[in-house]
């Protein structure tokens, strides 16, 4: 995690996608570090010079002091993900981005149409999910593994007949994604039994035909041209 803060392109960005994970506010951070919430905001917007490795380690402690007071349930979380074991088979691709993707982006990207808008989230990264494979050999708590780093990211699931069973999945887990895209089917396609459970978990769901080898290509790309575009 500090790690991955420090030697971000946009520090900034990478604290505030680690406060969001950990659901702290910044007046929570604040506290815990007695300083003005308005310090930990201009450190994630950018109007504060990048922090040290001595802040970094400091907000790093926060989060994580925070999350034990309130029961470990994040850290036991991220704890499941590196102990997975045997679970690589389901997944296509995986992928982190420091700086999010906006659902009309990611949409425009892949060629996609949006089946049920849902509350929409800055994704923080996607993953590629052989559905047939998670669904058939995974448990619930395995499923919830597949998430990689943030839960605030776009499921795309391939193999897909109608996108009843991904979403039967997701509604078992505790875990819900930013986004969930149906590879290989067309918005008038999709079964509308698996937009209800959307409309009940509000995650917002996407349609797309396009090439899979081309979205994982085309969307790994989008993290390229938007660091540079960020760059100063």
């Amino acid at each position: 995690m500090a790690g991955d803060i420090t030697l971000s392109e946009k520090p900034g960005e990478s604290l505030k996608k680690w406060r969001s994970n950990f659901e702290i506010s910044q007046t929570d951070i604040a506290n815990y570090l007695k300083v003005s919430p308005s310090v930990i905001s201009d450190y994630e917007s950018g109007r504060r010079k990048s922090p040290g490795t001595l802040i970094v380690k400091k907000i790093v402690e926060s989060l994580l002091e925070i999350d034990m007071d309130r029961g470990s349930k994040k850290i036991h979380a991220y704890e499941s993900i590196l102990n997975a074991e045997g679970n690589t088979k389901s997944i296509y691709s995986t992928y982190e981005y420091t700086i999010p993707i906006q659902l009309a982006k990611l949409t425009n990207v892949i060629e996609g149409d949006i089946v049920y808008r849902g509350v929409e989230k800055p994704l923080y990264g996607f993953s590629v999910i052989d559905s047939q494979r998670a669904i058939l050999e995974l448990s619930s708590h395995e499923f919830q593994k597949l998430y990689g780093w943030s839960t605030d990211r776009a499921m795309i699931f391939t193999k897909v007949s109608t996108g009843k069973s991904p979403m039967v999945a997701i509604r078992v887990t505790n875990f819900k994604p930013g986004a969930v895209v149906l590879h290989g089917l067309r918005k008038e396609e999709v079964e509308p039994v698996a937009v209800k459970m959307a409309e009940v978990d509000r995650i917002p769901l996407v349609a797309t035909t396009m090439d899979l080898d081309q979205v994982v290509q085309l969307l790994r790309r989008y993290s390229q041209y938007i660091t540079r575009e960020w760059t100063p």
